[in-house]
């Protein structure tokens, strides 16, 4: 087995002509592969913002599988493939939030792209297109028009997941093919959400460059994918790769920024027993314990620059309104010192602390503010795992 190290950076286009945000630690490493993901803090989505980054240090596998090529598309022929594949993509667009250097809550928004496999409005889509989401929108390439979703599931070791429009039947499907039976040559077409340009989806054509390509990261490892020349951009992930057939043979998931026309989609053969799991509820992201407020670690130049009275603990920089945190009484300057039978002396040991709960749960929590010592029980809310 040939084993090939690579360094991996944005494109060098991944710019936004928009006001610059702050960036995340992703956008500081210079070698990085990168999901073919749009996402944007505080500011509107806009074509080319900012592209989140799982930081996958990569390790690849070449499979030299020549044969004979048996799914060549002539320019005239990606029309016919087109027609058939594109009535079934959608746009994907998502709200959240996420913590900045401060510890304060962000909106966060972004956008991808997916696959509709039921008539009743199942979405296929890559898991980080919707991690993180407190909201999720979809619109329909066929009429423009936006409908809501929620999550039905999500595997992020996989990196697939599957939503649900609300309120649609009759939609048009993608139909799913068997990645086996592509070969290295064989033509392939992408389409998605390219840069979240508007008038409808980009397309693109290329070949199979190579397959059972493995990426290795410290973390995690995706398996089985497909290497495309034909061009992947930030708001082709979730998106199709299809075949001469117009059948869907992968899912687009991300691009080597440092390279040339390598991009890679997640097989169909990978794909389809996960979603399978997901639709039937299996692997259900589940609500998780809330408490409310964003925190930083008490330290002794945190101590004195506020004045605390304490040297341990996590010290409140903001609270949720309507929290729990928010109902007990919790404000900005408090300094949580336990929560239930946990003692607390950082921002991670509160967060621990609520991991170990469900919502709906009551839990005393102590804090100081100033030299008082304060006591209340807090009702936990919920939020979806991932949400921050």
């Amino acid at each position: 087995m040939d084993h090939e190290r690579s360094s991996w950076e944005p494109p060098e286009n991944d710019t936004s002509p928009t006001p610059p945000v702050a960036p995340s630690a992703a956008t500081r490493s210079p070698s990085w592969l990168w999901p073919a993901l749009i996402g944007a803090l505080i500011g509107a989505l806009v074509a080319g913002g900012l592209v989140a980054a799982f930081g996958r240090k990569t390790t690849t596998r070449t499979v030299t599988n020549f044969g004979a090529n048996s799914s060549k598309i002539v320019s005239s022929d990606v029309q016919s493939v087109l027609a058939k594949v594109e009535p079934g993509v959608v746009n994907v667009r998502t709200q959240g939030f996420s913590q900045n250097e401060f510890f304060q809550p962000e909106p966060e928004q972004g956008a991808g792209t997916g696959m509709i496999i039921t008539p009743d409005g199942d979405v296929l889509t890559n898991a980080h297109v919707v991690a993180n989401a407190t909201n999720i929108t979809v619109t329909l390439t066929t009429d423009n028009s936006t409908h809501n979703a929620v999550l039905l599931g999500s595997d992020p070791t996989a990196d697939v997941a599957v939503i649900k429009m609300q309120g649609v039947s009759n939609m048009k499907t993608v139909t799913l093919g068997r990645s086996s039976t592509m070969r290295v040559g064989d033509d392939v077409v992408a389409i998605g959400n390219a840069l979240a340009l508007p008038g409808g989806p980009t397309v693109t054509h290329g070949i199979v460059s190579a397959v059972d390509r493995t990426i290795d990261a410290e973390n995690e490892r995706l398996e089985h994918l497909i290497q495309t020349d034909a061009a992947i951009n930030p708001g082709n992930s979730g998106g199709p790769l299809a075949n001469a057939a117009g059948e869907v043979i992968g899912m687009n998931t991300a691009v080597a920024g440092q390279a040339q026309n390598i991009g890679f989609a997640i097989a169909m053969d990978t794909v389809k027993p996960v979603a399978d799991q997901l639709k039937a509820g299996k692997g259900v992201v589940r609500a998780t314990a809330f408490l409310g407020v964003t925190t930083v670690t008490v330290t002794s130049d945190i101590q004195q620059r506020f004045g605390l009275s304490v040297s341990k603990g996590a010290l409140v920089r903001d609270v949720s309104p309507g929290s729990g945190a928010d109902s007990a009484g919790l404000k900005t300057g408090d300094v949580v010192v336990k929560f239930g039978n946990d003692d607390i002396t950082s921002s991670d040991d509160l967060s621990a602390a609520v991991r170990k709960h469900q919502p709906g749960d009551k839990v005393e929590v102590t804090w100081m503010r100033g030299n008082q010592r304060q006591t209340a029980t807090v009702t936990l809310g919920s939020r979806p795992a991932g949400t921050g």
